[in-house]
């Protein structure tokens, strides 16, 4: 026997029903997606350092250029004898500044760059006379190195040199040594003693230093001189001071 089932109802047909997307998963799977998306950029992209920023600026030089010049006005005395009138007018050197402090630099001048005039007859006056044309004092410096105040306008600069005297080709005496330190303060000694200006807004400035002289085991200069002794220099000077490339 068998059995048969029939439709009432032709038209109904089963329908599958369609499977709606889960938008709150499709939502998060896209936010997902932009975020990683974002990440890897970020990593593609060269990250700014502070450190990269803070060798961007520009430090200020410590490094300094300084140039020395002699003037005229100035005087040169040794023993008890009356002081020399002393042209210095063109006397130059150029040397290096490192920075101190805030307003103070270091100067070494270099021998080779440095020129002082010789006293002759062409520079210097004793007792208002020009000297003798036989008579010169050449004077070779060793030694130019010191501070330089740029603030207060101080400067102290040790000096070394020798005094070479001749008189023609008759006689060369063996060489004073003169050590000192050229100051814009006060200079004392036993018998000599000066008194300096400090460095003014034109750079110009007037340096005094006393300074002892030992025998030369020379009989004339030894006796002439009455050495030992003491010398003062007083040097009208200009020193300008520029920073370096």
């Amino acid at each position: 026997m068998g059995y048969q089932i029939q439709c009432l109802n032709p038209q109904l047909s089963y329908r599958i029903p369609t499977i709606q997307p889960n938008l709150r998963n499709h939502n998060k799977i896209a936010l997902f997606s932009s975020y990683k998306n974002v990440i890897v950029e970020q990593k593609q992209q060269p990250a700014v350092s502070t450190t990269t920023l803070t060798e961007t600026k520009v430090p200020k030089s410590d490094a300094y250029s300084v140039k020395f010049k002699t003037l005229g006005g100035c005087k040169l005395g040794i023993s008890r004898y009356p002081d020399f009138e002393y042209d210095a007018e063109g006397g130059t050197g150029t040397g290096i500044g490192t920075k101190i402090m805030d307003a103070e630099i270091s100067a070494d001048f270099d021998i080779k760059t440095l020129y002082i005039p010789p006293l002759s007859t062409a520079t210097t006056k004793f007792l208002g006379l020009p000297l003798p044309p036989f008579l010169r004092i050449d004077i070779v410096p060793e030694l130019l190195r010191g501070s330089i105040n740029q603030e207060s306008g101080q400067v102290d600069l040790k000096f070394r040199a020798k005094f070479w005297f001749s008189i023609g080709s008759v006689y060369k005496a063996p060489p004073l040594m003169v050590e000192t330190v050229l100051t814009s303060e006060e200079s004392d000694g036993k018998i000599r003693r000066g008194r300096g200006e400090r460095l003014n807004k034109e750079g110009r400035c007037s340096l005094v230093g006393v300074a002892k002289v030992e025998p030369i085991n020379d009989f004339f200069m030894d006796s002439f001189l009455s050495l030992p002794t003491e010398c003062l220099a007083n040097l009208n000077a200009t020193i300008s001071i520029s920073t370096t490339a």
